[in-house]
């Protein structure tokens, strides 16, 4: 059980943990339930960063949060967003044109556009509420939550991928873990109730989406599920 704890930790975050939790003789086992709790351990130390930062300028607390906000989680869903919009434009609806551009490593300017967009959007949704606010770790826990359910409503195209391991997890656990996030959420009131729909919303397009285009998800589209997920929190706790 800790081990898939560890090696979920070790995915999602640059934090250390015991190399011995990715050794290929066995996978971690129940690491897909665990991200919404990764998600609520993210959450949680950008909440002590904000609380530290609170009476700094809100423009300069924002923007220190954001920087440890993407330092901490090594800048890995952003990767995937930008893969994501580099080959949603430029994949012109073809399946196998936009899963070829996926794999290419390199960033193109529509990739870069949305990665400075969702970054913008953040910052401004940060700067715009009191610190420390309760959306800090809503935002991450839904944004990792939305991951586990995705792996268990949503076909992984990519053979051999990241997460073509994960896609066999226990249902149970998942869904344990999944409610036990609407709890937690619920626990910041109305808007807890807010950011549920608004990643509710999300997920059903992105979803949506990617059947539509690539017939199921992969790592990457899934890295850009985190990122809008989390943004869209942002936004609407904002507004």
């Amino acid at each position: 059980m800790m081990r898939g704890l560890f090696a979920a930790i070790g995915f999602l975050t640059r934090l250390p943990v015991p190399a011995s939790v990715f050794d290929e003789e066995g996978s971690p086992s129940a690491q897909l339930a665990w991200y919404p709790a990764v998600g609520l351990l993210i959450g949680g130390l950008l909440w002590c960063l904000a609380w530290l930062l609170s009476g700094a300028p809100p423009l300069l607390a924002a923007a220190l949060l954001l920087a440890a906000w993407v330092v901490l989680t090594g800048a890995l869903h952003l990767d995937g967003l930008a893969d994501s919009a580099d080959a949603w434009v430029g994949g012109l609806g073809d399946r196998e044109r936009t899963l070829t551009i996926m794999k290419d490593p390199r960033s193109g300017p529509i990739g870069v556009t949305a990665v400075v967009l969702v970054l913008l959007l953040k910052f401004a949704a940060l700067a715009s509420l009191p610190h420390p606010s309760a959306v800090i770790w809503v935002a991450p826990l839904l944004g990792r939550a939305a991951l586990t359910l995705a792996f268990m409503t949503t076909p992984y195209v990519r053979s051999g991928g990241l997460g073509s391991g994960l896609a066999g997890e226990s249902g149970l656990a998942c869904t344990v873990a999944l409610l036990a996030t609407t709890l937690i959420s619920l626990f910041a009131g109305w808007h807890g109730v807010r950011a549920l729909i608004v990643a509710a919303l999300v997920f059903a397009w992105w979803r949506w989406t990617c059947r539509r285009r690539l017939g199921g998800m992969t790592g990457d589209t899934c890295g850009a599920l985190a990122e809008l997920t989390e943004m869209a929190v942002l936004v609407a706790w904002a507004l």
